[in-house]
C-alpha cells in the first residue's frame, strides 16, 4: 500500500482490480462491476467513494465495506453526509 500511495502522491493515477477489503478501503474511488462474475457480470453496480458505495446499499461490495467499517476498532467511519450519486 505504501508503494501505491507514493505513486498517487506523485500525481499518478493508479487503477487496481482488487477484492481485498483493506485495499478497497484505501481507494479514493471505487467502480464496482457485477453483479456476479462471468456471463452474469460486467455491468456497473455502483461507483463512488467508499462512503458513497456503502450508502448506496447496492451490490456485494457495499455490504462487505459496510461490515468492515462497522467492525470494532475500524479506523474508518462511514460519513453521514448525503450521497450525491446518480
Amino acid at each position: 500500500m505504501g508503494v501505491l500511495q507514493r505513486l498517487v502522491d506523485k500525481g499518478n493515477t493508479v487503477v487496481i482490480i482488487e477484492h481485498n477489503m483493506d485495499v478497497i478501503l484505501q481507494a479514493d474511488h471505487i467502480i464496482d462491476l457485477g453483479p456476479e462474475g462471468g456471463g452474469r457480470g460486467g455491468r456497473l453496480v455502483v461507483c463512488g467513494t467508499p462512503d458513497e458505495v456503502v450508502r448506496s446499499g447496492k451490490g456485494y461490495t457495499s455490504a462487505f465495506l459496510k461490515q468492515e467499517l462497522e467492525r470494532p476498532g475500524s479506523q474508518k467511519q462511514v460519513s453521514t453526509e448525503p450521497c450525491h450519486m446518480n
